[in-house]
């Protein structure tokens, strides 16, 4: 009985050792990006593409829009060259921009 315990017990240490090396494995995933829109208005050029930016942020992470309003950093996602497309209406001017946003 003892030398089917013994087997047992080697059983369940390669199996958790095969199960851990399996989920290491996970970690190493690819960065996942994903493209967002967004439209702002203000009655600058600078505070319309900001407004933008704002936008992109929000609908992308809360908590990412929260850090980039407070530091201008974005530690979780590569808020990387945004593409804008403006004109002057509204309230100044009114901006649409694109942004291609990756997690880290």
């Amino acid at each position: 009985m003892q030398k089917i315990m013994m087997n047992a017990s080697k059983f369940a240490l390669v199996a958790g050792l095969a199960l851990g090396v399996g989920f290491g494995a996970g970690t190493a995933e690819a960065k996942t990006c994903f493209k967002k829109a967004g439209q702002g208005t203000a009655g600058s050029l600078s505070g319309a593409k900001f407004q933008v930016d704002e936008v992109l942020l929000q609908a992308t992470d809360w908590g990412a829009w929260a850090e980039w309003m407070a530091t201008g950093q974005t530690s979780g996602y590569d808020f990387g060259k945004r593409k804008y497309r403006c004109k002057k209406g509204g309230l100044g001017y009114e901006c649409y921009g694109t942004a291609t946003i990756c997690k880290k």
